[in-house]
């Protein structure tokens, strides 16, 4: 037998199902409870297991020592009983398998205090510690250490260098500057010569020292000879000089052609801040020696005959320690 057709739904009709009304539920305390074991073989549960390896036997917990307690002031012999130390604590009951025990590490040592590390040249301003136990002997009085200052020393090297330097170089000058010259007659063997022609010369070779050194205050010439012949020519002037060897250098190379010089040499004088110079020559036929004298206060030149180097110089010295005078206070 077919089954019956589906009905049609009526003008209007909703084409969707109607749902069932919903079931009244009660109250949960109502309702009975469920057990979800209900049916089911729970009489054992310990069951075999053949498939896992027997597990090793437990280790227990070693025990840990025995803690001192702080050993406080006796007790008076009427006061109460000690309290007898607790007993060790009994190793753990094993629950179930465990894992063996590792064994405790070490704790790790504490690392060293920071010091603070200290400039160069610095010492620690913390005085030392005496070691433990150290008494002082019977009468013994700490004397506190004082600290060794070092302004001082770098105060006086201030003052080296700020007031010595200027008085090294400054001396000579004070020594040297400022000088007068006068013409003696008589130096040792040496007599001036006053006649005609040598005063000329005199007059022309202080014009000419005027015209070289106009800065010169005072200037001088003079014509000397000895009783065996020779003669000495001196001239030169009295001024500030600010350096001596440039000038004794420059007073050479202008007489270099009017006496046909040689190289010149140094003369060493024994006298700080003063320079010479000396060279060999000729002048009218004859062998001459030229040297010049210069320092801060004064320049001599000389020219003589018949004397070598050495001694030209030695005369020149004499000479110039007659003529220029320095002028001190």
């Amino acid at each position: 037998m077919p089954p019956p057709l589906p009905r049609r739904p009526v003008w209007g009709e909703s084409a969707e199902p109607t749902p069932p009304p919903p079931v009244a539920v009660g109250p949960p305390e109502h309702q009975t409870p469920v057990d979800p074991w209900a049916g089911v073989d729970t009489g054992g549960w310990d069951l075999p297991s053949a498939e896992l390896p027997t597990l090793p036997p437990t280790i227990s917990y070693p025990t840990p020592p025995d803690t001192r307690q702080w050993s406080g002031p006796p007790a008076s012999p009427a006061g109460p009983h000690p309290v007898p130390p607790p007993a060790a604590p009994s190793a753990p009951r094993a629950i179930g398998p465990m894992v063996p025990a590792r064994p405790m590490s070490p704790p790790a040592p504490l690392a060293p205090p920071k010091v603070p590390k200290q400039r160069r040249g610095r010492r620690s301003t913390a005085p030392p510690t005496p070691p433990p136990g150290w008494q002082a002997p019977k009468g013994y009085v700490p004397v506190p250490v004082r600290r060794r200052r070092r302004w001082p020393w770098l105060l006086l090297l201030t003052l080296a260098c700020c007031c010595g330097c200027p008085a090294y170089y400054g001396f000579p000058i004070s020594a040297q500057y400022p000088a007068r010259a006068t013409v003696p007659v008589q130096v040792d063997d040496l007599s001036l010569r006053q006649d005609s022609r040598s005063t000329e010369t005199a007059k022309k070779l202080e014009g000419e020292v005027r015209k070289e050194h106009w800065l010169a205050e005072d200037t001088f010439a003079g014509v000397y000879a000895t009783t065996s012949g020779k003669r000495v020519t001196v001239f030169g002037g009295t001024g500030f000089r600010l350096s001596p060897e440039s000038d004794a250098e420059a007073e050479i190379s202008r007489l270099t052609e009017r006496y046909a010089l040689d190289a010149p040499e140094s003369v060493d004088t024994g006298v700080r801040g003063r320079h010479e110079r000396c060279a060999v020559g000729s002048a009218d036929g004859s062998a001459v020696v030229v040297c010049t004298s210069v320092d801060h206060g004064s320049i001599a030149t000389g020219v003589f005959t018949r004397l070598s180097v050495a001694d030209s110089a030695e005369l020149l010295g004499t000479l110039r320690a007659q003529i220029v005078q320095p002028e001190r206070g």
